[in-house]
């Protein structure tokens, strides 16, 4: 069986999107997730990294990517994780299922609001996933 492609959208692609990409693939059998961003950054928030170090689930394929490098891939659902990508979201060319679920922004903040976020997103985020192709 196939698995269910996920694509999270985010604007600078550096702490929330690549947070719930790792979780998602940690976490969910039966799916593979990527991430971009609409103005993506040069790296990933250190902080973002050192959470998913702790988790143990950081892995060094993850990067900021812009959304223009992911458009031609087939992806089964598609969330955006801040208002800002919501609204930059373009068209899917095959009919794709799409969730809106945002998440405070870490980026700037100490360590405890990225804690906060990964908690956030492994409680909200992947149930939702999993919910979005429950029949």
């Amino acid at each position: 069986m196939s698995k269910k492609k996920v694509l999270l959208l985010c604007t600078g692609n550096s702490c929330r999107s690549i947070i719930a990409e790792a979780l998602i693939n940690a976490n969910l059998d039966g799916f593979v997730a990527k991430s971009a961003g609409v103005v993506p950054k040069d790296e990933v928030n250190p902080l973002a990294k050192k959470i998913l170090k702790e988790k143990g689930i950081w892995d060094e394929r993850y990067h900021p990517k812009d959304i223009g490098d992911v458009l031609d891939e087939d992806f089964d659902l598609v969330i955006t994780v801040c208002d800002n990508a919501k609204k930059s979201c373009p068209i899917f060319p095959k009919k794709t299922k799409k969730l809106h679920i945002p998440f405070d922004d870490p980026d700037g903040k100490d360590f405890s609001a990225f804690e906060k976020t990964y908690n956030n997103i492994k409680d909200i985020l992947l149930p939702k996933v999993l919910d979005a192709f429950s029949s």
